[in-house]
């Protein structure tokens, strides 16, 4: 006789097949293809719209820039890239690379979670944000003047957690797309 599957093995099926944003996203980075579709223009202004932006659910804000998570493993305390991070940047660069993204000029936005010092960990995003900007320059020959390297520290967190709490979620970095 067959059972039946339990809510909780359901859940845990649809969590690892990554269909959910969040904490999944940490386990496995987009491949190139997924990182085009996610930070494509969608609408983008064209003459006949005269530039105007298509608004986001609050009617008075504009629609959100399209922007992908990464997780990019660095060595603990540094701005040293792993072969996974270069693994995961090598995916980051041909997407930007795309006749698709080669247009746009795109935000990267170090991010750490609460543990240790504020201060420590906004010039460990900012180290960290330069050193993607830096691989992507040098390993794809994407022009300095498409990419901007920002730390935000924990100032952003991707997941609310109190001082001194580890979280893998909020150690990533963020793609932004700012258009042309």
């Amino acid at each position: 006789m067959r059972r039946k599957p339990s809510w909780a093995l359901f859940a845990a099926t649809i969590l690892a097949s990554n269909v959910f944003t969040g904490a999944a996203w940490a386990q496995n980075n987009p491949t190139a293809s997924q990182l085009i579709d996610q930070l494509k223009l969608n609408g983008a202004p064209t003459d006949e719209t005269r530039g105007i932006k298509p608004l986001g659910p609050d009617s008075n804000a504009p629609a959100p820039a399209p922007s992908a998570n990464l997780t990019v493993d660095f060595s603990t305390g540094s701005a040293d890239l792993t072969p996974d991070a270069m693994s995961t940047l090598d995916q980051l660069g041909q997407a930007l690379s795309s006749p698709q993204l080669a247009a746009d000029k795109f935000k990267i936005a170090g991010h750490t979670d609460t543990v240790g010092d504020a201060g420590i960990n906004q010039t460990l995003s900012e180290q960290r944000a330069a050193a993607v900007k830096s691989y992507l320059e040098s390993k794809f020959n994407i022009p300095d003047a498409r990419l901007q390297a920002v730390g935000l520290g924990e100032t952003d967190l991707l997941v609310p957690t109190p001082p001194q709490t580890p979280n893998q979620a909020n150690r990533r970095v963020q793609i932004i797309n700012l258009g042309p």
